[in-house]
């Protein structure tokens, strides 16, 4: 009986070793992986915040605040030398700004923006500025230095590394100490000021040659860009008409206003660092004579101004002309033969 007892219990026994020991002997190795799990964690959790030496060489891609500012700022086009434009354009009524700004903004990759235009835009949207703008106008009031500066500023603030023309602001010199502290504070300072310099009596002289179609604001002169028709629009066929201002009284007035409000602003802006901001005088009877001047200025002074690439209708204009171009030189030669 003994020894059955005894034969029961050692198969007991070797029952339970061939179970635990199999168990016993994967512990080792289940340790051994708990082990590389805890150190792949602890290896994770460096390679985002960890100091060592040896986890610098590790692949990192998390986004930083600082990499999304650097990535945002890198998608700015900005120019090549770092030298923007930011222009004003000073001239007597009628000395041709508009005109000149106009081939400036077709030709070359420059925004131009118009005080007027900004402010019936802000109140058009009901923005703060333009409601607070809107009271003011319809009390009769003129509108204060500081609403008008953040009229303007809404936009160029935007336009870091653009190249832009700002027409109609400032027009005292109050206005331009305001809005060279705002450009300096952002980093973005005037660039160029330019100023047409065209005699009174020639400027008078255009004036009272001047006629207007005015839904489209094409402007004709009978002493130089005479329409095709006598009295009528080019393109329209509509009748031209006479500005209200365009006479001399008006006009001896609005200079007078011109001379107290821009030679204080003349004087300033010549008065500042010509590294920064620099101060021209283009000076000649009418825009065809100063454009090129304006264009050699420009053209020396900030070689990132690219010309805008030709319009489809562009390029079908300059192939006729070339076409009747050839047509013209093969005709005179074979004359000349």
């Amino acid at each position: 009986m003994r020894s059955l007892l005894s034969l029961i219990l050692l198969l007991l026994s070797l029952c339970m070793s061939a179970a635990v020991f199999p168990t016993l002997r994967a512990l080792p190795q289940r340790a051994n992986e708990c082990l590389k799990l805890n150190v792949a964690r602890t290896q994770g959790l460096r390679w985002f915040g960890g100091s060592s030496t040896s986890q610098k060489a590790l692949p990192f891609t998390l986004q930083t605040g600082r990499a999304s500012t650097a990535n945002a700022g890198a998608a700015y086009n900005a120019p090549a030398d770092g030298k923007v434009l930011r222009m004003l354009m000073f001239g007597k009524p009628g000395a041709g700004k508009g005109t000149l700004s106009s081939r400036l903004v077709k030709k070359y990759d420059i925004l131009s923006f118009s005080t007027g235009d900004l402010l019936r835009q802000h109140i058009a949207e009901r923005t703060e500025v333009g409601r607070m703008a809107e009271t003011i106008v319809a009390a009769g009031e003129l509108i204060p230095d500081d609403i008008m500066l953040k009229v303007v500023t809404s936009k160029l603030d935007s336009l870091h590394n653009k190249h832009w023309i700002l027409d109609g602001f400032p027009r005292t010199l109050g206005q331009g100490k305001l809005l060279d502290q705002h450009l300096h504070e952002r980093d973005m300072p005037l660039s160029l000021v330019v100023n047409i310099d065209v005699a009174d009596d020639i400027i008078l002289g255009r004036i009272s040659d001047r006629w207007v179609h005015l839904p489209s604001g094409r402007v004709y002169n009978l002493s130089y860009n005479r329409p095709k028709v006598s009295g009528l629009d080019d393109e329209t066929g509509e009748p031209l008409a006479k500005r209200p201002d365009d006479n001399p009284e008006i006009f001896a007035r609005r200079l007078k206003t011109y001379y107290a409000a821009t030679s204080p602003l003349l004087s300033y802006y010549a008065s500042q660092p010509s590294s920064t901001t620099q101060l021209v005088t283009l000076t000649g009877p009418t825009s065809d004579e100063i454009w090129p001047q304006l264009e050699d200025v420009l053209n020396s002074a900030f070689s990132a101004l690219k010309p805008r690439p030709e319009t489809r209708e562009q390029k079908r204009k300059h192939s006729l002309s070339d076409a009747v171009l050839a047509r013209q030189k093969k005709t005179e030669t074979g004359i000349s033969n």
